[in-house]
């Protein structure tokens, strides 16, 4: 159940830089912040929960690298965020690194 509640912590974790960045247009500054706050929330409260069964490195790394890896994605597929090779070696090397913490616990 752990590591359920730390893959979905992981993809709220990706909506409170989505909720800042639509917070930036004055249209959607109030839903944008609300969004934000609330994925805060909800991505600590489960990563709390999934570290009641998982090592705290090995969480948080996963965490961090799902977040990470998915507000880039979100980026380059909703706001128009540069890509390269590098860029995408880069969130290849997280995921892996994602993969091997997993693979290893």
């Amino acid at each position: 159940m752990g590591w359920i509640a730390l893959l979905f912590a992981g993809i709220f974790e990706i909506g409170w830089p989505v909720g800042l960045k639509m917070a930036q247009v004055p249209a959607t500054r109030s839903s944008g912040i609300l969004i934000a706050v609330g994925c805060m929330g909800v991505s600590g409260a489960l990563l709390w929960f999934a570290q009641k069964s998982i090592p705290i490195g090995t969480a948080y790394a996963i965490w961090t690298g799902i977040g990470a890896a998915g507000t880039f994605l979100v980026g380059v597929m909703m706001y128009d965020d540069p890509t390269s090779i590098g860029r995408f070696l880069g969130v290849a090397l997280i995921i892996g690194g994602v993969i091997t913490l997993k693979l290893a616990h």
